[in-house]
């Protein structure tokens, strides 16, 4: 048979220009690229109130389990300031060995890669494959992910149907190919913080109540200690300010209001309860009046070493020789979601180029990432070749 070319696959899905929350097409071109590979797929699009409605595809080959699932995205953030690109963002211009256009990278060559690679091993496998293998793609991961992910596997719970184990495409890895598999991420929140005080004349602070000086102190408080200093699996906890904003053009006046917003990334030794009883302690011990608002994005996760992570860094092996590194550095990924219902690993292209300005990747690594994959379906589902020495 013709097998799937993940370049051009690739290209197509580009040519899409899929920013958060539009969707272009793209899921559609790639539910009938698995539509003829026999796979049935559902087409899911949610909508909250005030929110975008966002399609998303769940696509499933066989009826049997394990059923093995890569989940995605096709959206992607905006080109930012396009004149500056040396390439049009959503042309998919192929150029001396490289496949240029924004989600490139982040992720559409991934999707492309584990289409490829499923066909590869269905074709091998035949009639005897007795299991199942699924794409969970939406197009909510780089928004707000509220009716994404969490949204289809919802929808899959309701109708009773089981994800066994699942690979998420992510651009984990760091330099080289297959350097990088990520097993957990650090959570996220947000904190923004009011202080209000008293405007009035410079000359006279006596008769005001600077909430900048009141600010300063609290956000002093704030960063004056480490959260913690790491743990097995992950490196420290950190919380940084992110903008301190007064509003106060004028140089002869004190400012009667005064904000910042602020962000944690913890790890494992913390929940966002936790740390939200942290941040009010630290506060309070400097100045208790201020109003602080939270958003927490998810939590801390580990999916320890197991099955999925080391079919994974086997795969890899045999195609790059590198001893792959278990991480959980990084932002937060959609797998925030997926561990929760089964074991989940993270594992893509290299990310150097990730939402920025001429996202690219070789074609040479979307094809590795497609024999990746390939042998990852081998040995997940037991027709692994034998460890070399």
């Amino acid at each position: 048979m013709v097998g799937i070319d993940p370049g051009l696959l690739a290209a197509e899905l580009i040519r899409r220009p899929s920013v958060t929350p539009r969707d272009e097409g793209a899921l559609e071109v790639l539910a009938q690229t698995l539509e003829g590979l026999g796979f049935t797929c559902h087409r899911l699009t949610f909508a909250e109130d005030g929110t975008d409605p966002i399609a998303n595809l769940y696509a499933r080959k066989g009826t049997g389990s394990p059923n093995l699932c890569f989940a995605g995205h096709t959206d992607v953030v905006p080109v930012g300031a396009a004149d500056q690109w040396s390439f049009a963002p959503f042309g998919a211009v192929l150029k001396d060995g490289v496949l240029c256009g924004r989600g490139a990278v982040d992720m559409k060559g991934a999707i492309a890669a584990f289409t490829a690679a499923a066909e590869a091993f269905l074709d091998r496998r035949g009639p005897s494959f007795t299991g199942s293998i699924s794409f969970l793609i939406t197009g909510d991961e780089e928004g707000v992910a509220i009716n994404g992910t969490k949204k289809v596997l919802d929808w899959l719970k309701a109708r009773g149907e089981t994800i066994d184990a699942c690979v998420v495409g992510e651009p984990t890895s760091a330099t080289q190919l297959g350097d990088m598999i990520k097993i957990g991420r650090r959570g996220s929140m947000t904190g923004r913080i009011t202080v209000a005080g008293v405007q009035g004349h410079v000359a006279y602070p006596h008769l005001a109540d600077n909430a900048a000086h009141r600010l300063v102190a609290l956000l002093a408080g704030l960063t004056a200690r480490p959260l913690d200093d790491g743990t097995a699996h992950f490196q420290k906890s950190g919380l940084q300010v992110t903008t301190i904003d007064i509003g106060n053009p004028a140089t002869n006046v004190i400012p009667g209001a005064a904000k910042a917003t602020f962000n944690i990334r913890f790890n494992d030794l913390w929940t966002s309860a936790k740390l939200k009883a942290w941040v009010a302690e630290a506060l309070d011990r400097v100045d208790p009046n201020y109003q602080l608002a939270w958003e927490v994005s998810g939590e801390s996760f580990l999916v320890p070493p197991g099955k999925v992570s080391d079919c994974l860094a086997g795969a890899i092996r045999d195609v790059t020789g590198l001893e792959t590194e278990l991480s959980t550095t990084g932002g937060t990924s959609d797998a925030r979601f997926i561990h929760a219902h089964c074991p989940v690993a993270e594992f893509g292209l290299v990310g150097q180029t990730m939402h920025k300005i001429d996202e690219r990747v070789e074609l040479a690594d979307i094809a590795r990432l497609v024999q990746i994959y390939s042998g990852f379906l081998d040995r997940f589902f037991g027709n692994a070749p034998p460890d070399k020495d």
